[in-house]
């Protein structure tokens, strides 16, 4: 009997295939905004119980924070990769390759592997309609489940009670600070902000607190007490060694390295000895232990070329002062944003004798040149619009002398375009 020379056999999804299902056919919220956030956990549930629970058989760290957490989680995964620890690191948003959201040891989790789960999942998940978040946190688990990695370092997205990520029972909570950002979702003040963002402390599960603020320390300290969890302030003297982050901010990393010393101070009271050679290596070594990138980053010395996924106030308060640090003739500020970014927070801090090149990220969500650059002009901010964020380089690059200064910044998506 001849086969049915219509019947097809089923290919394989290439890499390919397999992430432009997982970004175009499942909703993101860093893609389009709030159509995917989700108002429970139940998803994550549901899909860890479809996985077998990977996230129960290893030990992990759970980060949150308005900013700084990307940083403190690169640092204290170099810190644990040095002190040799197998070690897990899940992180977001990425730049130019999905496989930088899930690495062991700083490798990328591999191309087969993504593929491979999402090939035998994705009937599953499709019925109970995950999103991009989701089903990525899901890969992670199972990923660092069957490659047994002794502790893995989950850090949050938007948030914190809500977010994917909290399904674990973490061995330390780490909240780096709290700012106005994603106020649309989190509160429009900072201690409705921090109490979303303190959704990840445990029940009797120490947590660390980079930054004391008055507005922010009562809500930490209410909701520790009621989760009867061992509660520390990142305060006090600096380290008691010298080291080098000129790499990864220098200056404006201060504040996110007194947080991972005092969570490694935490971490050496259970089982872990971490030697402070291996917190000074593994501070300085970060970049080439963990991938780390998009924070403070050198694209070109001449003109000196730097990009930096700062995003909101908080940042920038950090940020632009070390630009004043430079020595240069002009400078060139390359700045894009995302259409819910409250612009009034950061146009008037922003230097008023740079020339600015207005663009929009290759993203839904991207903001409009042209309201951009009226809003900008409002404060007194002096540039041109262009049509992508790399017509903008290479209009700066044209513009720039030798001795000028290039800085590429407001939104990790912007970064993600140079990068």
């Amino acid at each position: 009997m001849e086969l049915n020379s219509a019947i097809k056999p089923i290919v394989p999804l290439t890499y390919q295939d397999t992430i432009d299902y997982l970004t175009s056919q499942l909703p993101m919220y860093q893609r389009i905004g709030k159509a995917a956030y989700k108002a429970d956990l139940q998803n994550t549930i549901d899909l860890c119980n479809i996985l077998g629970n990977p996230q129960n058989s290893f030990r992990s760290i759970h980060i949150a924070g308005t900013n700084g957490k990307g940083s403190v989680a690169h640092m204290l995964s170099s810190v644990l990769q040095v002190s040799g620890f197998k070690t897990g690191l899940y992180t977001s948003p990425h730049y130019r390759d999905f496989r930088e959201r899930i690495r062991i040891n700083g490798n990328k989790i591999p191309k087969e592997v993504v593929c491979d789960f999402v090939e035998k999942h994705k009937k599953a998940f499709e019925d109970i309609s995950l999103s991009f978040f989701e089903m990525t946190v899901g890969m992670a688990f199972e990923h660092f489940a069957s490659e047994k990695v002794d502790v893995a370092i989950l850090e949050t997205g938007m948030g914190g009670r809500l977010d994917s990520t909290n399904v674990v029972t973490p061995e330390l909570s780490i909240i780096t600070n709290i700012g106005y950002d994603h106020t649309d979702f989190l509160g429009d003040t900072l201690e409705k902000i921090a109490a979303e963002k303190a959704g990840i402390i445990k029940r009797q599960i120490p947590v660390v607190i980079g930054e004391r603020k008055e507005e922010t320390t009562t809500v930490f300290v209410n909701i520790a007490n009621e989760m009867n969890a061992p509660l520390y302030f990142a305060d006090g003297p600096g380290p008691d060694f010298e080291y080098d982050v000129s790499l990864i901010g220098g200056d404006y990393q201060k504040e996110n390295i007194t947080t991972l010393l005092k969570s490694i101070e935490v971490l050496n009271q259970m089982d872990y000895s971490i030697p402070t050679e291996a917190v000074k290596e593994g501070i300085e070594k970060v970049v080439h232990n963990t991938g780390f990138m998009g924070r403070w980053q050198t694209l070109a010395e001449h003109p000196l070329t730097i990009c930096d996924a700062v995003h909101n106030a908080e940042g920038f308060t950090k940020v632009l002062p070390q630009l004043k640090e430079i020595k240069y003739n002009n400078l060139h500020f390359i700045f894009g944003a995302v259409s819910d970014k409250d612009l009034a927070t950061v146009f008037p801090m922003f230097p008023k004798n740079a020339f600015y090149y207005f663009c929009r990220p290759d993203i839904p969500r991207g903001l409009n040149v042209d309201e951009l650059k009226r809003n900008a002009a409002f404060w007194g901010l002096k540039g041109e619009s262009y049509g992508s964020v790399n017509e903008a380089l290479e209009a700066a690059r044209n513009s720039a002398n030798a001795k000028d200064l290039i800085f590429i910044g407001g939104s990790s998506f912007v970064v993600a375009e140079v990068i």
